[in-house]
């Protein structure tokens, strides 16, 4: 089939992006190559892995830009969207609040109005366990209160999970969210703790510990992101006349849409996920304990039950070896004895 990536060149673009090729699939790969909360010359790395590939294609484009995504709408039959771009970020939120009217609202309404009008068969979009907010009911089911988030990123995922399901109500556009819980692993964004703590231990630094290390979250390593997506765009949503707002799931509808978690289902504290780290370097981190930060969530875990269902098992891969993992792609990549 013929796939539109959209943040092809991002952590988990590249990964999805990998998969799908080495299934045999084509991919249309977007990404504006910004150099946001990340070293361009990263992204650089992961885009030129891919473009190795025969069924691989890039076009760099702002997902913002309706003229310019029309003109890849228009001019590629595309069968299924995977939309991967977004301006990632919690705490980037709070200091940048508008970066992510663009990319987060504008872009995820540009490419629902341009599979509107093309016969794309499924669009997976991803979301984020961000927008449980103030949910403190553990693990967080898809059906949980999403109407609280404590951050403008996680507002703008939610935004986009209403508009996609406004979308699929009206046009019959399936659409399915993904609800990522703390995505990590080799290729890994800059800007998350674990790829910072690395470069920090690594260069004799202190690394700042927030909330001082009573954190826990449900930390899921890339590969069984992957592995979760490359079963779900299979999961097409249909529409379903007998759910109802009274009596139906909020995390599907009467409309062809759909939402799930996708997590590792087993949290960890903060503590124990730099222990992992401390072991695979084989360096005691010197740490900096520090309050909580605004907009931060105490706690993650993740509910799997309806991912389980369509996948048969639960995507697991234990904190130690994700970790391991992790470390070795750092150092061969930076090229660290």
């Amino acid at each position: 089939m013929k796939f539109l990536v959209t943040g092809v060149a991002g952590f988990i673009g590249f990964h999805v992006t990998q998969n799908l090729l080495n299934a045999g699939h084509e991919v249309i790969g977007l990404d504006n190559l910004n150099n946001c909360n990340q070293d361009i010359h990263l992204k650089t790395a992961r885009l030129t892995i891919n473009s190795d590939y025969m069924g691989f294609s890039f076009q760099k484009v702002d997902i913002s830009d309706h003229a310019k995504m029309r003109e890849v709408f228009q001019s590629n039959s595309v069968q299924r969207v995977i939309h991967l771009a977004a301006q990632t970020g919690v705490r980037y939120s709070l200091q940048n609040p508008m970066a992510y009217t663009d990319a987060n609202l504008v872009g995820h309404l540009n490419i629902l109005e341009c599979c509107r009008y093309s016969d794309v068969e499924h669009v997976l979009y991803a979301s984020s366990s961000s927008i449980y907010g103030l949910n403190r009911k553990m693990p967080f089911c898809v059906d949980d209160d999403t109407t609280h988030p404590i951050s403008i990123y996680a507002a703008t995922k939610k935004a986009n999970e209403l508009m996609s399901h406004a979308y699929s109500h009206l046009y019959g556009t399936p659409t399915t969210g993904l609800r990522f819980f703390t995505v990590y692993g080799p290729w890994g964004r800059q800007d998350m703790a674990l790829f910072k703590f690395t470069q920090a231990i690594l260069s004799g630094k202190r690394i700042d510990i927030y909330n001082y290390g009573q954190m826990q979250r449900d930390f899921t390593y890339i590969d069984d992101i992957v592995q979760s997506i490359m079963v779900l765009h299979n999961a097409i949503p249909k529409v379903n006349p007998d759910w109802t707002v009274e009596g139906g799931r909020t995390a599907s509808s009467s409309a062809p849409y759909q939402v799930f978690n996708i997590g590792n289902g087993h949290p960890v504290t903060l503590m124990n996920y730099i222990e992992a780290l401390e072991d695979a370097l084989g360096i005691v981190a010197d740490k900096n304990m520090l309050p909580m930060q605004p907009g931060d969530i105490i706690s993650t875990s993740s509910d799997n039950s309806d991912l389980v269902k369509i996948m048969g098992y639960q995507p697991y891969t234990e904190i130690q070896e994700g970790v391991r993992c992790f470390v070795k792609w750092y150092k061969d990549f930076y090229q660290i004895q």
